[in-house]
């Protein structure tokens, strides 16, 4: 497929993208900025595309999934609320101290109750020994990319549950 007819197929179904992405990404800039990202990464396998048909479920499918994942990387963004008397009084140690042993007392009530087997060894292999993903990876049999994802979905169950215990 020629580079015109790549994008006339893009440009003739912006709008139909702008809408998918719309769907997703209630700022229009974010849901332009989809539409771009796939335009990008389509351009370079324009050579591959062989029909407009291809070059649509191709298109579509970019946008989508662009947009899902500034979806979650927005969701996934933790706001911390400004807590004006931080600075006020320099803490005491042994109070300090004795708030930072109980969070981690509650992470570690955490890892072992709610995380699988495999998340706990990732987690602990990675976070409290400092082994490199290429190393955890070796030792259990898997791909670089599976350990990042597991250590990544303990990491998530880790931070709601703990939010959980917070708000309580």
């Amino acid at each position: 497929m020629s580079d015109e007819s790549v994008t006339w197929a893009f440009t003739g179904l912006r709008r139909k993208l702008l809408r998918l992405a719309s769907r997703f990404l209630p700022d229009e800039e974010e849901a332009n900025d989809a539409l771009q990202e796939a335009f990008c990464r389509l351009w370079p396998k324009r050579d591959e595309i062989h029909s407009r048909q291809e070059a649509e479920a191709l298109s579509v499918t970019t946008v989508r999934n662009l947009a899902i994942d500034a979806l979650r990387k927005r969701q996934s963004a933790t706001v911390v609320a400004i807590d004006e008397g931080r600075d006020a009084e320099p803490p005491d140690d042994a109070e300090s101290e004795r708030e930072r042993r109980e969070q981690f007392e509650a992470v570690e009530t955490i890892i072992n109750r709610e995380l699988t087997a495999l998340q706990q060894t990732i987690v602990r292999r990675r976070e409290y020994e400092g082994d490199s993903f290429e190393d955890i990876a070796a030792d259990l049999g898997m791909q670089e990319a599976a350990v990042r994802m597991q250590l990544s979905r303990a990491r998530k169950t880790i931070r709601m549950c703990y939010l959980k215990l917070e708000r309580q």
